[in-house]
């Protein structure tokens, strides 16, 4: 059986083709699979494990049922979802991933990562995602009234929109010595992350990065078997209503 690696879902009641392509996912592919990771934003904000939104109960219960079928269910934290903590992960079965985290399967090791950390030029951004990772900060989120949360959330959500408009898009992208870095670090030829919603698979002399896709007119997947990885990239139906 598969393992399965999706990142980038951004699930919001704004758009419900996703969520639907998504629980299909559930039902479908991943029952099937040896192992799911997600490799962070999963949900476009999550404002505490205190989220009361159809939305958050619908998908919890969800990646419940799969855990409870058997299947592995591994996430890491993404920049739109790093509120997720102790309870969601006791809701759903998941196992919550460090920032970088070495999965071995099939024969094969690579370093799983949502892969924002390795877009250093983009400055204003890392100093954000420093504040943000910051566990006091954290707490401090988690801990304001749920309609201040949420506010929050819209705010930054339109910051992020606006501020992305006015950058060049190599900026938004990793910076190849980061990429270099990391994976010197821990020692391996094969990086899987998401993040840049830029799909594809990169050859470098250390081996290969592979870049999952955000899931919006169309979800991808990536698999590995016997036979290695593969990208794959599916229709979402109904993702125009």
């Amino acid at each position: 059986m598969p393992v399965l690696f999706i990142s980038d879902l951004h699930l919001s009641p704004e758009r419900p083709a996703v969520s639907r392509a998504f629980l299909v996912f559930l039902q479908q592919r991943a029952t099937a699979a040896s192992a799911l990771y997600i490799l962070g934003d999963l949900f476009e904000a999550w404002i505490g494990d205190d989220d009361p939104s159809d939305l958050a109960v619908e998908i919890q219960a969800a990646l419940r049922n799969l855990s409870d079928s058997g299947v592995p269910l591994f996430i890491q934290h993404g920049n739109r979802d790093f509120l997720l903590g102790k309870r969601f992960a006791k809701n759903t079965g998941a196992t919550m991933l460090s920032d970088e985290h070495i999965i071995e399967h099939q024969g094969h090791r690579a370093l799983v990562m949502h892969g924002d950390s390795l877009c250093t030029d983009d400055i204003d951004y890392q100093r954000f995602r420093r504040k943000a990772r910051n566990p006091i900060y954290r707490w401090l989120l988690a801990h304001l009234p749920l309609r201040r949360r949420q506010q929050l959330a819209h705010e930054w959500r339109a910051k992020s929109m606006a501020a992305n408009s006015n950058k060049a898009s190599a900026i938004m992208d990793v910076n190849q010595d980061a990429v270099t870095r990391v994976m010197g670090q821990h020692n391996v030829d094969m990086l899987i992350h998401g993040h840049t919603h830029r799909p594809d698979r990169h050859p470098l002399a250390m081996g290969e990065r592979i870049v999952l896709g955000d899931w919006e007119a169309f979800g991808w997947a990536l698999s590995l078997d016997k036979e290695g990885y593969n990208l794959e990239r599916f229709a979402i139906d109904g993702v125009n209503n």
